[in-house]
């Protein structure tokens, strides 16, 4: 029998993210150097899992200076929407359907505006991981602003508009 979003957070420790969806650490390198960048030391590399729900269906529009890979687990698919520096956007659907075009991994570099949401299907959930290099710091992320990332995007306003909190 399949697990339920509940069980996985409470299997996997998981707790609210401030993006939208789950998350817990699961990982951070402290056994390497720590890296300098322009916002300080980091960690080398940090990982985690990161759930969305069927409650909880969506990632909001944010960017991390970070690059970061997005690994698919289990559950529904979970689609990927990146707007690039020049405007540029692409979906990505993470998922097991290799045949009808998902990806597992999923890589995004620093500085791409990115948001995810739950795709319909039979589990109510997705579980993905992440690694993040350098190391992922709060300080790092900035959740977008709705109006200014559709003013600097209007061809993309209405899906910004969507998956960005007021």
């Amino acid at each position: 029998m399949a697990a339920t979003a509940e069980e996985i957070i409470h299997a996997l420790s998981l707790e609210p993210h401030v993006e939208g969806g789950y998350y817990r650490r699961t990982y951070q390198a402290d056994a390497q150097p720590r890296v300098l960048t322009p916002g300080g030391e980091r960690h080398a590399m940090t990982s985690i899992h990161y759930l969305l729900t069927a409650a909880a269906p969506v990632g909001h529009f944010h960017r991390n200076r970070s690059d970061i890979v997005h690994y698919f687990h289990m559950g529904d698919p979970v689609r990927y929407h990146l707007i690039h520096r020049d405007g540029r956007l692409k979906q990505v659907d993470l998922g097991h359907g290799l045949a009808t075009g998902q990806c597992l991994q999923l890589t995004v570099p620093g500085g791409v505006w990115k948001a995810s949401e739950l795709l319909a299907g039979g589990h109510g959930y997705g579980l993905i991981s992440e690694a993040v290099t350098p190391g992922f710091d709060f300080a790092d992320m900035t959740l977008a602003e709705r109006d200014t990332l559709a003013a600097a995007h209007p061809e993309h306003a209405a899906l910004i508009h969507r998956l960005t909190r007021e």
